[in-house]
């Protein structure tokens, strides 16, 4: 709700301050070139979306998906041991994992909702440690390859999309580190 007022705000500060200055027909004109290029973009998003997540299909039908996440359970074993008790959880945290990993994170999200709902149960509404760290993870969100924003830099005309990999792939590890441990060491600071 609160963004909502920030764009209303940008929005009628452009249309009054096109008023006062006399150039209200320069701020439409830019509104409608904005809408168009948003169009533009989303199509173009539409088509890699589409192709990756036809790619996650794929790797799930052929048990890919199902390898790459067994790749990734003892890992997630040692930094949510409560939640890898449980098959189900350990399952969908795996596949969150390797879905972020792919830069899918709209394939990510559902399995990580489900894997956050999971192991919130039980836990009288307040957020464990566990779920923290799934929080971080999520948000940090370490990338091999990183579908989305290619797709967003290639359908805005860059040469080679993907030239961005050892940039991303140094970004993801140092967030998904400090995120790690600044909730390492919250967990401690504010333990009860």
């Amino acid at each position: 709700m609160a963004m909502a007022w920030v764009w209303s705000g940008m929005v009628a500060a452009s249309v009054l301050y096109g008023i006062l200055n006399d150039t209200i027909g320069a701020v439409g004109s830019a509104a409608m070139e904005g809408a168009a290029a948003a169009v533009e973009l989303c199509l173009g998003m539409a088509g890699v979306m589409c192709l990756w997540s036809g790619v996650m299909s794929v790797m799930r039908a052929c048990g890919l998906l199902d390898g790459l996440s067994r790749l990734f359970r003892p890992l997630l074993g040692r930094l949510l041991p409560n939640a890898a008790r449980d098959p189900d959880t350990l399952a969908a945290l795996s596949g969150n994992v390797s879905a972020n990993l792919l830069g899918l994170g709209n394939a990510a999200t559902p399995l990580g909702v489900k894997a956050a709902r999971r192991m919130a149960a039980g836990c009288g509404g307040r957020a464990t440690d566990e779920l923290c760290r799934l929080v971080v993870l999520n948000t940090a969100s370490i990338q091999l390859l990183p579908t989305t924003v290619a797709g967003v830099r290639g359908a805005l005309g860059a040469a080679n999309p993907f030239d961005i990999l050892p940039a991303v792939w140094l970004a993801s590890a140092l967030s998904v580190t400090a995120g790690l441990l600044a909730a390492g060491i919250f967990s401690k600071i504010w333990r009860d």
